[in-house]
């Protein structure tokens, strides 16, 4: 029904609508010309004749400008002569904003990192943190450094009343491990404040320097990294208060600096200057561990407390003479900050070179009569003042072991089972291949794989890794790097090392009560290598050679990685399986659990991630999800469902993390309430493979071993006749492999086994009926 309006006639409406329409087309440019120009001149009158605003301002000023700071304020102080005793009133003109003249006694107004005014009424006065940190493979300088700071407290905080201490303008200081930090959070930009307050930072290091691969080599390198990285101011590090380096060394092993004593202190502190901004604020101490550490230490101690309490005073480290601060200290006043890489030197001749044009009077002289040849010159010879260049004398770069016998690294691995081959490879014997020369129980990968676990070896081929997992089974005692920096052993000797290492480890269990005789015969005869003991296996710069040698002999190849070397992994050739570790479904969550070495850790994930979609179909793809409660386990099935999606692995073996002993991963530490219930990880899989579906991707649930907590997801590629086929069948592979060559094209359906095993599939438990299942004490668990 049409809208009509009481009285008024409808066909006279619709004429007087008709008209309007057809008068705005045909005058509605003008009309809207009318209206523009309307509307400018309204805005100008408002702008010229109405009451004047307040300033807009789009972006905070050092200085305020409201109208209290514009007004000259009257500040009648009190000044008493002391000649006279007379009291005289004084008015002083005193602006709230801007920079203040600081006359005779008064107190001098604290100043933050960035040089403003810190002590305002709107921010509260400033605290100074003091964070204390060091590098210990043996655990004396921790212990050395955690006393320092209890002392370096008393004296700044006070050692009495709690009025006292909250009074104080210091906070506690705190030590942390370099070892366990991430060093972005703390040298790559100054942490932030806490929420009580604003906080300036002062950095100390004890640093103890090692003639073995430590975590100083990582915390150097990223030092260095940073201050060359082009994306990084060049002093990231400017807004501290200041920074000052101790270092301990043995003069029995480095007797002179030039030999070593203390050389990476040295090294930090360089660092530090050029990321600071030269804000060394008292000089390099050093001690010797075994005769005057303590008493050096206690000087420098002083020293620190004497440059904090002017700190707090003044707010600033004061003036200093020319070169205070610099990276590189020397005798040579001429030495010119250029990363080291030259120095200066006078010119021999009284004749300098000052100007191109003094080029023909340095040929004439040198020539004579004209007999002699012309003087050859080298203009990069010569620096602004006439001073030759010369290179600087560097000492003879030595490339160290990554695991030396002795060292502490290697008596902490030894101790743990490990058998150090060469200086940088490793292996270890399964606790899964005791269980099964005893007829308890097999690895997960014997359920899923055919893995017989008393014929796999365990071993490395690199003991470093990447990341800094707080999983980590090793307890952080492992070396971390982002690249290779130690010898590398030729991969012949490695691979004889550790079958050589293996087989002593089996005779070691002939003696072992339960050990069965035809499965003790059968370990002799390795038929399958799991590279993945500890560490980052495809890290090793012969990783090829190494497949090739295990392949040669007809020993299959588990190859784990950490998704954090993507030029590697698009380099290798073809082993039977290839893991790739994907322990968070995003950014922060990954960087929280693995504490990655590399900056772009996450942009080196994807890269990985990528290669396997490309290698879906010439190699057998896993994706390992390791769940630790409260950290990867809650809300992050889809974000787990997308990295699969984006990869498309042909297998996702989703297990519960096992706990080893307290982790020395500081706050992040795990304790047994991080461990998953098995149910809380079928809930789990149970919901992945729901997610996966519901994005039309093909995968089920095809296997389980609910002793290892594991689960295994597959694609539907893998399943046959309403069959789940996930054994391979080995012979198969490396047929192929020496028909069609390391880099040949043959795709993981080509070398697929028979069907899984009943006992082995989804809701039958996963434990091989052949063995008898036992508890901890070794009594038998009769089967339900």
């Amino acid at each position: 029904m049409a809208f009509e309006i009481p009285g008024l006639d409808p066909t006279a409406v619709a004429e007087v609508a008709r008209y309007a329409v057809e008068l705005w087309h045909e005058h509605r440019i003008p009309i809207l010309l009318s209206t523009v120009f309307l509307l400018g001149l309204l805005r100008t009158y408002l702008h010229l004749y109405s009451e004047p605003r307040q300033e807009l301002l789009v972006l905070p000023t050092i200085y305020e400008t409201d109208k209290k700071t514009k007004e000259t304020a009257l500040v009648e102080k009190e000044i008493k002569d002391k000649k006279t005793g007379v009291e005289t009133t004084k008015k002083e003109k005193a602006s709230n904003g801007g920079p203040k003249r600081i006359k005779g006694d008064k107190v001098r107004t604290k100043k933050g990192a960035n040089g403003n005014d810190s002590g305002s009424e709107s921010e509260g006065p400033r605290k100074i943190q003091v964070l204390v940190f060091y590098s210990s493979l043996t655990g004396n300088t921790e212990r050395y450094t955690k006393d320092f700071a209890k002392e370096l407290g008393d004296l700044l905080v006070g050692q009495s009343d709690a009025e006292s201490k909250a009074e104080s303008n210091f906070l506690a200081p705190q030590v942390l491990d370099l070892a366990e930090i991430d060093y972005d959070e703390y040298f790559l930009s100054t942490p932030k404040a806490a929420a009580d307050g604003p906080v300036d930072y002062f950095y100390l290091l004890i640093i103890p320097s090692y003639n073995i691969d430590s975590i100083n080599d990582t915390f150097l390198a990223h030092l260095d990294e940073t201050h060359h990285d082009f994306r990084i101011d060049t002093s990231p590090l400017a807004p501290l208060l200041g920074y000052s380096v101790f270092g301990y060394g043995d003069r029995d092993g480095w007797p002179t600096e030039e030999e070593g004593y203390c050389v990476q202190a040295k090294q930090v502190d360089k660092w530090m200057a050029k990321l600071t901004g030269r804000k060394r604020a008292f000089p390099l101490g050093m001690g010797d561990y075994k005769r005057d550490g303590k008493e050096r230490l206690s000087e420098w101690q002083t020293g620190v407390v004497d440059v904090l309490k002017m700190i707090e005073q003044t707010g600033s480290l004061g003036e200093g003479v020319p070169g205070s601060g610099e990276p590189i200290e020397s005798d040579d006043e001429d030495i010119a900050e250029d990363d080291g890489e030259v120095v200066y030197e006078e010119y021999e001749s009284k004749k300098t070179l000052e100007d191109v044009e003094d080029l023909g009077r340095i040929i004439k002289q040198s020539q004579g009569d004209g007999q002699a040849a012309p003087i050859a010159i080298d203009f990069t010879d010569f620096g602004k003042t006439g001073k030759t260049v010369r290179a600087r004398k560097t000492a003879t770069v030595t490339v160290k072991e990554m695991v030396p016998k002795g060292s502490p690294t290697y008596t902490s691995l030894t101790k743990q089972g490990y058998a150090i081959v060469g200086s940088h490879s490793g292996v270890k014997i399964c606790r899964w291949t005791k269980s099964a020369l005893r007829g308890r129980g097999s690895c997960y990968k014997y359920s899923f794989y055919g893995i017989n676990s008393h014929q796999c070896m365990e071993t490395t081929p690199s003991l470093s890794c990447s990341n800094k997992c707080v999983f980590c089974w090793r307890h952080g005692t492992n070396p971390v790097g982002t690249s290779w920096r130690w010898v590398v052993d030729p991969p012949d000797l490695i691979f004889n090392g550790v079958k050589e290492n293996h087989y002593k480890k089996i005779k070691m269990m002939r003696g072992v009560p339960g050990v069965r005789a035809e499965r003790f015969a059968e370990a002799m005869r390795i038929r399958h290598c799991a590279l993945s003991l500890v560490g980052e296996p495809i890290f090793y710069p012969y990783i090829n050679e190494f497949l090739g040698m295990l392949h040669k002999e007809r020993i299959s190849s588990f190859l784990v990685c950490n998704a954090q070397h993507p030029d590697q992994l698009a380099a290798l050739q073809h082993v039977t399986q290839l893991y790739v570790s994907i322990d968070a479904s995003n950014k922060e969550s990954l960087r929280r659990i693995d504490r990655p070495l590399h900056r772009d850790f996450w942009e080196r994930f994807q890269r990985c991630l990528d290669i396997l979609r490309e290698r879906r179909f010439r190699q057998r793809t896993v994706f390992r999800l390791t769940l630790v409660k409260d950290f990867n386990l809650e809300d992050e099935v889809e974000g787990y469902a997308d990295l699969v999606e984006k990869g498309l692995p042909c297998f996702v073996e989703i297990k519960g993390v096992t706990y080893c002993g307290t982790s020395t991963a500081g706050s992040a530490g795990l304790t047994m309430a991080n461990v998953p219930f098995y149910q809380e990880v079928c809930d789990f899989v149970v919901a992945l493979n729901k997610a996966l579906n519901k994005r039309g991707l093909k995968y089920g649930i095809a296997a389980e071993h609910a002793h290892s907590c594991c689960i295994l997801l597959a694609s539907e590629r893998f399943n046959v006749d309403g069959k789940w086929h996930t054994l391979i069948d080995y012979e198969k592979f490396f047929n192929l492999l020496e028909e069609k060559g390391p880099d040949g094209d043959f795709t993981p359906e080509d070398y697929m086994g028979a069907a899984t095993p009943e006992w082995a599939t989804w809701g039958n438990g996963g434990f091989d009926p052949r063995d008898q299942r036992v508890d901890r004490k070794g009594r038998p668990i009769e089967a339900p």
